[in-house]
């Protein structure tokens, strides 16, 4: 790959792309992603001098604040107006981050975040867009926002997509499988969606139907052809047409022509599936609970991987009705209520297939949603 790649869809604009020797996270342990006496290994103007590249600021930062508890690292790592985008709420102010960082580790002190993988693009000039796999587990054992501790452990998967300049980070993504938390500690998913519905409700919040969303208008067909503005080469060229096939224009036999027959997929709620006919069924599922969803790419990044190959990032919005039956399997019958889904996915392309997918999206914001708009019609 050269050191200048061509945007396809901005008429030979260069898309600057580093080559320096930047880390990757999957092979390596802890301290090596955090070393001590590396020499710097990327142009990193107005970053603090303890961070070699960009995946070690991710890894490391993240490590010192969720792990080693220096919570205070969020005041010099992140600007008084930055924005958290997460799947049941905004956070838009720093004081808010530490707040609610705070409130997280409480109920969970044990908790660990590993690092699975980081991918990313940018520059220290432009600004860096790092999307975060992050694995979580510990155990339940303190009061919290999760109600009395239920002394079980929990495994989830988390994506974090941040926009960094100068060692702050001013816009942030987060999606968290809390779905997967709540169920593996043996809590009421549906109890504990109808208490967060109502304390937005009651704050004066209610889900709106603003009717037809973007797939088609009236009576048309989908979109032939995907927007390839987000794409800075070929493979996510190639990662976004995929896509445009399965969930814009339903053709979900395209997954079997460009997954390998032994790929993997690592899903919401710790699924684990194997083979192209498992991977079929859970997108299928996912659009047969909203069969109206439009599907709309917000951003593409991508890295070639040590392992081979090229692993691509993708971050993606899902609008729609809930109005059939599919995996989603606690929302229950059909309510006909309007929901998001904010989702990320990474995924490893290899001799021309996917061979992995990591999907992150949360069936418990889907839930909130619902009885949220439940709500406000009783109301």
């Amino acid at each position: 790959m050269s050191d200048t790649e061509t945007n396809p869809k901005s008429k030979g604009a260069p898309f600057l792309r580093n080559e320096e020797n930047v880390l990757q996270v999957e092979r390596r342990d802890y301290p090596d992603l955090a070393p001590t006496g590396r020499p710097r290994s990327q142009s990193m103007d107005g970053f603090d001098d303890i961070y070699t590249d960009i995946v070690d600021y991710i890894i490391r930062c993240t490590h010192k604040i969720w792990d080693e508890r220096d919570i205070g690292l969020i005041y010099t790592h992140y600007t008084h107006n930055c924005v958290l985008y997460g799947t049941t709420g905004n956070i838009y102010n720093r004081e808010d981050v530490v707040r609610d960082t705070i409130q997280r580790l409480v109920s969970f002190p044990e908790r660990r975040g590993m690092g699975t993988q980081v991918i990313w693009n940018g520059n220290d000039k432009d600004g860096f867009y790092t999307s975060h796999l992050v694995t979580g587990s510990g155990r339940h054992t303190q009061y919290g926002h999760l109600g009395q501790p239920t002394g079980r452990p929990f495994v989830s998967r988390t994506i974090a997509d941040c926009m960094i300049h100068r060692n702050m980070i001013y816009r942030e993504w987060v999606v968290a499988d809390q779905m997967a938390i709540i169920k593996q500690l043996g809590l009421d998913p549906n109890h504990f969606a109808a208490r967060t519905a109502k304390t937005k409700f009651d704050a004066g919040l209610i889900s709106l139907d603003i009717g037809e969303n973007r797939r088609f208008l009236g009576q048309t067909r989908p979109a032939e052809k995907p927007d390839l503005s987000h794409a800075h080469n070929d493979i996510e060229v190639q990662t976004i047409e995929m896509l445009h096939e399965v969930f814009v224009k339903r053709m979900f036999g395209k997954i079997a022509e460009v997954y390998a027959p032994t790929a993997q997929y690592h899903g919401p709620l710790m699924k684990e599936l194997y083979g192209v006919a498992a991977i079929v069924h859970q997108h299928l599922g996912l659009i047969g609970s909203l069969p109206d969803a439009s599907y709309e790419i917000q951003h593409v990044a991508s890295n070639p991987s040590e392992e081979g190959g090229t692993k691509v990032a993708v971050r993606w919005v899902m609008e729609g009705h809930h109005l059939g039956y599919g995996i989603l399997g606690e929302l229950g019958d059909p309510t006909g209520k309007r929901v998001q889904v904010m989702g990320m996915s990474h995924y490893h392309w290899k001799d021309g297939k996917i061979v992995d997918e990591w999907n992150v999206y949360d069936e418990l914001s889907l839930l909130v949603q619902v009885k949220l708009g439940q709500l406000a019609e009783a109301a």
